[in-house]
């Protein structure tokens, strides 16, 4: 056996899959924490850097800064896929969780509306910008990195680390939450307390900007000729734009149920219902840890069966779902731990592979950016807008057209799937 300063070849390997699944799943993680714990404390930014003289405003204002954090995504993902086609897929990595970084620091020590009046608010739309560009090139850069680092015969199983890191985020900071609830009082979670995600969000990334700086470059990227990291962008999109608009049918459905039913539900039940907000993000960490459970048996599953198999069963079982368990979500928390759990299930197929399936779909010296500018474009038109839209449909009576709108776009996605070739096992050196 092949060994390097004593060290078996086997353990070499082993560390250096252990390197690269810490690696991106910290940074990750982090990224995903910091856009689940603005949803989440959404309620508290509105009344500390917004004007409070109307409550229900000062709140819709926030969930559409919410929606504008995306808008910075697909500038997110061009910059940052570009950095990754052209300097390297763990360059593209780092920066993009240092930004992360930056963002949640600047709206944990953001001032109050009552201190400076407008510039609160201002800040505040200006933290989201940096961390809709820092998560419009993370995702793809991370998933790109992953799927190239991965064994090809079980690149959909490595792919559903980042869902699983991304949720493990998403736990961390509704735990956090939930925690903060019952120890704190109102008035102490309105002055300082919703600060407090933030600050801590911000620490982590500066750990994993350190944990990602010591990574190493995937194999497909360092085989890559000069000449084929150098050749003009802007062609290359257009040549493959046939994989851009699928990328985009097959996100349409999956970005706006996720966001609905994994990030944005424990909110509108403590907000619109009127159930105890405690108890609603303990609910909510249940449905997640469920969900978690559930990626590495759909990436499994592709990796059997195939990619095409496992999407059509997510998105369709989605739709089937989505009218019942809306019905059955009224104002008790075990509802809502169901209903989040059944939804997240079929969810988790589609979330589990999609890492893969994207990267499986373009070549290595377009991948990143090929990835990045649609998928960002379309969680930047669907997913930002999905919040805002579910809540001013339901303030005016029409919350049964969201529903139907969701739906829609799963059908939309299920159509997309059988535009694509099936991909399971794909050699990405190619």
């Amino acid at each position: 056996m092949t060994t390097t300063a004593g060290v078996p070849a086997d353990v070499q390997v082993h560390k250096s899959h252990l390197r690269t699944l810490v690696g991106t799943g910290i940074g990750n993680a982090v990224e995903w924490y910091d856009w689940a714990i603005y949803a989440t404390f959404s309620p508290f930014i509105a009344s500390a850097l917004f004007s409070k003289a109307d409550p229900t405003s000062a709140f819709l204002a926030t969930l559409a800064i919410f929606a504008v954090g995306f808008v910075a995504r697909p500038f997110g993902g061009f910059v940052f896929g570009w950095i990754g086609d052209r300097i390297g897929r763990k360059t593209s990595m780092t920066f993009a969780v240092g930004l992360a970084a930056l963002g949640s620091l600047i709206i944990g020590v953001a001032p109050t509306f009552e201190a400076v009046g407008a510039f609160a608010s201002v800040l505040l739309l200006v933290a989201r910008l940096i961390q809709g560009l820092a998560h419009g090139g993370e995702l793809p850069s991370s998933q790109t990195y992953l799927s190239e680092m991965a064994p090809k015969e079980h690149r959909g199983f490595w792919a559903t680390l980042i869902y699983t890191s991304g949720t493990v985020g998403i736990l961390a900071g509704t735990m956090l939450g939930a925690i903060l609830s019952n120890v704190l009082s109102t008035a102490d979670m309105n002055a300082w307390g919703w600060r407090v995600p933030f600050l801590i969000g911000g620490a982590m990334g500066l750990y994993a900007l350190f944990m990602r700086a010591r990574m190493k470059e995937t194999a497909a990227f360092e085989a890559e000729s000069p000449k084929e990291k150098h050749e003009p962008m802007w062609p290359q999109i257009y040549q493959h734009r046939k994989q851009a608009l699928q990328v985009i049918g097959l996100t349409v459905g999956l970005t706006v149920t996720y966001y609905i039913w994994g990030v944005v539900t424990p909110s509108y039940a403590a907000s619109v219902l009127k159930m105890d907000r405690g108890e609603a993000l303990w609910a909510s960490v249940i449905a997640n840890v469920l969900f978690i459970a559930a990626l590495p048996f759909w990436g499994k599953l592709s990796d059997r069966i195939g990619r095409r198999p496992v999407m059509i069963m997510s998105a369709a079982g989605a739709a089937l779902f989505h009218f019942p368990m809306t019905w059955l979500l009224k104002d008790s928390p075990w509802q809502l731990a169901v209903t989040m759990s059944v939804m997240l299930f079929f969810i988790a197929g589609s979330a589990a592979i999609v890492p893969a399936v994207y990267a499986e779909l373009f070549p290595t010296k377009i991948r990143t950016v090929g990835v990045g500018v649609p998928y960002s474009i379309c969680v930047a038109v669907f997913g930002g807008t999905a919040p805002y839209l579910q809540a001013w449909l339901g303030s005016i009576g029409q919350g049964n057209l969201f529903n139907v709108y969701a739906v829609v776009l799963l059908a939309i996605s299920i159509a997309f799937v059988f535009t694509i070739p099936e991909t399971k096992g794909k050699d990405l050196t190619h």
